[in-house]
């Protein structure tokens, strides 16, 4: 019985290769980083009101003028294909069932154009590397599609060491090793996939269809960006995108601040799901001070290492507008396809809302900071 994040993770664990798993579920260096996410939700404990009236609870919001059922979104995930063919579509699909947001990864193995027809309401995240024409094209298309936001990925100049990737071999090309090809031939579902459908490849850096050459497919893999993005090119992305801009992957609230003074729309508090910098601080934790380096102006987003509905709901006391999840739903979608995915979303919805109750708050504002009470302070 899929009950929660940690059957979702077994079950994923179960049904795909050990290097799509740890793909999935690995950090960078010794992993401390996401480690250090779920301890610091621990660490924060909500403190109940009693007395309300619950009999209704509200948890829709409005976010850049869309109706969302709930404080949840879908993050950017890449390399979706691997789990599920036509996985991106799966998880959009999910997500529009659910009455929640997805966020389309540049590193997505379906087309931009035919994910959009999920009906989720859409962002796309970018990640720009050094021949931007790649990224110009992907942000054109974005638009042209009605994707509603266009998310800045800015915590990726270069990638985490990521170990457990590194130690199965993962790259591009793929080439799999003894080991790796015996550890495919033991999980026949996911083999039966490939067989199907053909290995996924990097669809959206093209812009005619097709993958990408695969010197642009192994630059993403590794992460390997433009080290040269600065402030500056918000300039340019503002050329070609005239909606919602959100930069995601800050933790400085001094970056908080230059971000008001470029005329960004919002900001995603994260540090990849502990994947990139080892030795950054939980996301939860470096909440506060960007909250308070934005002081109410734009809205505040977070993500890494988010796994209940009360986690949502620590985040939201503290003043994040909603709460981004990748693994879970990832998880979701490995252990049922398009209905895991939902039903993890969906869990995720029961128990916010079963959390409000407990709460003696019956929407999001009535969520306050006290509610929220912080383990030996």
């Amino acid at each position: 019985m899929l009950l929660n994040f940690a059957d979702l993770r077994r079950g994923a664990q179960r049904r795909l290769p050990r290097f799509v798993f740890d793909y999935l579920d690995g950090a960078a260096e010794d992993e401390r980083c996401l480690q250090r996410n779920g301890a610091a939700l621990e660490r924060l404990h909500l403190l109940p009101t009693t007395l309300r009236d619950t009999q209704r609870i509200d948890t829709a919001l409005e976010v850049f003028g869309q109706r969302w059922a709930g404080p949840i979104g879908v993050a950017p995930i890449g390399l979706v294909g691997l789990v599920r063919p036509q996985g991106d579509v799966l998880l959009a699909r999910a997500a529009a069932r659910a009455g929640l947001p997805h966020v389309l990864s540049t590193a997505s193995n379906s087309r931009i154009e035919a994910v959009r027809q999920s009906g989720a309401a859409q962002w796309f995240q970018l990640y720009v590397m050094s021949e931007r024409a790649i990224a110009e094209q992907m942000v054109r298309r974005a638009r042209a599609a009605g994707y509603s936001a266009l998310v800045l990925t800015v915590d990726v100049p270069v990638s985490g060491l990521r170990e457990r990737d590194l130690r199965n071999g993962f790259r591009m090309p793929w080439r799999p090793g003894p080991a790796t090809a015996l550890d495919v031939a033991l999980h026949p579902r996911w083999l039966a996939g490939v067989a199907r459908h053909g290995m996924p490849g990097l669809v959206n850096l093209s812009e005619h269809g097709g993958s990408a050459s695969i010197e642009a497919q192994a630059a993403i893999l590794a992460r390997s960006m433009d080290r040269s993005l600065g402030w500056d090119a918000l300039a340019w992305l503002r050329r070609l995108w005239d909606g919602p801009l959100v930069l995601k992957g800050v933790l400085h609230p001094g970056d908080a601040k230059r971000a008001l003074e470029f005329g960004v729309d919002g900001l995603i508090v994260s540090n990849h799901g502990g994947r990139q910098l080892d030795a950054a601080p939980a996301a939860i934790t470096a909440l506060p001070p960007v909250l308070d380096a934005v002081a109410g102006r734009i809205p505040v987003f977070v993500d890494s290492g988010f796994r209940r509905g009360s986690d949502v709901v620590k985040a939201l006391a503290l003043g994040a507008r909603a709460v981004f999840f990748g693994r879970t739903p990832i998880f979701g979608l490995a252990c049922g396809g398009e209905d895991g995915a939902h039903a993890a979303l969906m869990a995720l919805r029961d128990e916010l809302e079963r959390t409000l109750t407990l709460l003696g708050a019956n929407s999001l504002a009535a969520i306050e900071r006290g509610h929220v009470w912080q383990a030996g302070a």
